[in-house]
């Protein structure tokens, strides 16, 4: 599958680096996304709806549908969904004067539907079709070579229920072209469809998060950023366990140049996940024994960093919430702080960048032609991504804090890739943050 945010572009090397054949596209990337929503189990669902919402130009939002879980075993109606995306419809104005891209609240409306009424796959099969898995066939088979995801903050039956009618109704082929376009983030293990689906079509990008908690914003900043501005404030509760438990499905496909998503051991906003899929990523203890009718079924998940690996960028996310509720409250541009743009070589794309370098030579790095659409003056800092990179050593950077910056390649690096990843943030209030990732690939 190709992915039009990656691109493979010269540097600037002690040795000559072969260019690719034309320039990277000036387009944004936007991951396709549908959440499946166990809403009024947990307040931190209707938490996790209202950030999402107000970085929802960040996204193409193809379906939100309500579905049951371990915690919630039935649902009946949308009205709680309804009304957050009623309270984005009255901030909408607002937003889209701070960034282009924000989906109609009619467009929202219009894919808030019901998934799976019952609990897990004692509700997928025949006569089981639901408004929720008849949306997501709708949107896999539309013609657009990007993948869907689908974030399963509750159970994954609704999407099962999907798969199923696909296998049930289509030839073998068409089923894999089906599932090819499938990526599943599962929060938890919720019910026992995720088993069942990983168990039979073991070729599902399939992500079971575990490491979901310990990142998250304290009440505090909550009360000061988020639940007094405006009428999502309103409909953003209090925690009763954890705050936005579901948050990393959609963080992880956040475009902001972190990672790809579908590269899942790069590390992002959402986490990092081994490549290395494993037999014991199991449900949240509700579940019980239900799983085990599909053992042994083999998931990705989190890595030994887990929650870390979200946390380590706290100062990005943080700010980029807080900023985008500034938004949603203010009609006038220059009483909001607004992101920079992050220039790699050139590349003012979000893509990742890839190159070859020899082991032992040198690479420049140019961050020249960044900008803050306020005028801000803008900090720069590259580092060394160990974990995602296949070469352990130490690697050195000159000028790490400036806009150009070199890296000098370790002689033993040959066969090895190195992860640098350019961050750099505003003086504005709050910081708003940019990146970029650089794979060099080293021979």
């Amino acid at each position: 599958m190709k992915l039009m945010f990656i691109a493979m572009v010269g540097l600037l090397t002690g040795d000559k680096i072969a260019y690719a054949d034309s320039a990277p596209e000036r387009t944004t990337y936007k991951p396709r996304v549908i959440n499946t929503t166990d809403l009024g189990a947990d307040p931190d669902d209707e938490q996790s709806l209202v950030r999402q919402l107000v970085c929802a130009n960040e996204f193409d939002i193809e379906g939100l549908i309500v579905s049951t879980g371990c915690w919630k075993k039935r649902q009946s109606s949308t009205v709680m969904l309804d009304r957050i995306v009623d309270a984005y419809g009255e901030a909408l104005p607002n937003l889209r004067v701070h960034a282009e891209g924000f989906p109609s609240v009619e467009h929202l409306r219009s894919i808030s539907v019901l998934g799976q009424m019952g609990y897990g796959m004692s509700d997928v099969g025949e006569g089981k079709d639901s408004p929720g898995s008849d949306l997501i066939i709708a949107s896999v088979d539309k013609d657009d070579p990007r993948p869907v995801w689908v974030g399963c903050w509750g159970g994954a039956n609704t999407v099962a229920q999907a798969i199923w009618k696909v296998q049930h109704t289509r030839s073998a082929d068409e089923l894999s072209a089906f599932l090819s376009k499938i990526c599943i983030f599962d929060i938890l293990g919720q019910d026992d469809a995720g088993a069942w689906i990983a168990k039979n079509f073991p070729k599902v990008l399939y992500i079971r998060a575990t490491g979901v908690y310990g990142w998250q914003p304290s009440d505090e900043y909550l009360d000061e950023h988020i639940q007094n501005h405006g009428p999502l404030g309103a409909v953003y509760p209090d925690r009763k366990w954890s705050t936005e438990g579901d948050t990393p499905a959609f963080m992880h496909v956040y475009p902001n140049g972190l990672n790809d998503p579908t590269k899942i051991d790069q590390g992002g906003w959402g986490g990092r996940f081994s490549l290395t899929k494993k037999t014991s990523i199991k449900s949240m203890s509700a579940v019980k024994e239900e799983e085990r009718a599909y053992d042994p079924y083999m998931m990705s998940s989190n890595t030994s960093e887990g929650s870390e690996a979200i946390k380590r960028w706290s100062n990005g996310y943080d700010n980029d919430f807080a900023a985008r509720m500034d938004w949603s409250v203010t009609g006038d541009y220059s009483e909001a702080n607004h992101h920079p743009v992050a220039v790699v070589n050139g590349d003012a794309t979000r893509r990742i960048i890839k190159a070859s370098a020899a082991s032992g030579s040198s690479v420049s790095l140019q961050a020249e032609g960044s900008s803050d659409p306020d005028g801000d003056s803008l900090t720069y800092s590259w580092t060394f991504y160990q974990e995602p990179s296949s070469y352990n050593g130490f690697v050195t950077i000159e000028n790490s804090d400036s806009p150009s910056a070199t890296i000098t390649v370790p002689a033993d690096a040959a066969g090895k890739d190195l992860h640098v990843i350019l961050e750099l943030h505003d003086n504005g209030a709050p910081n708003l943050y940019a990146y970029r990732r650089v794979i060099l690939q080293i021979r």
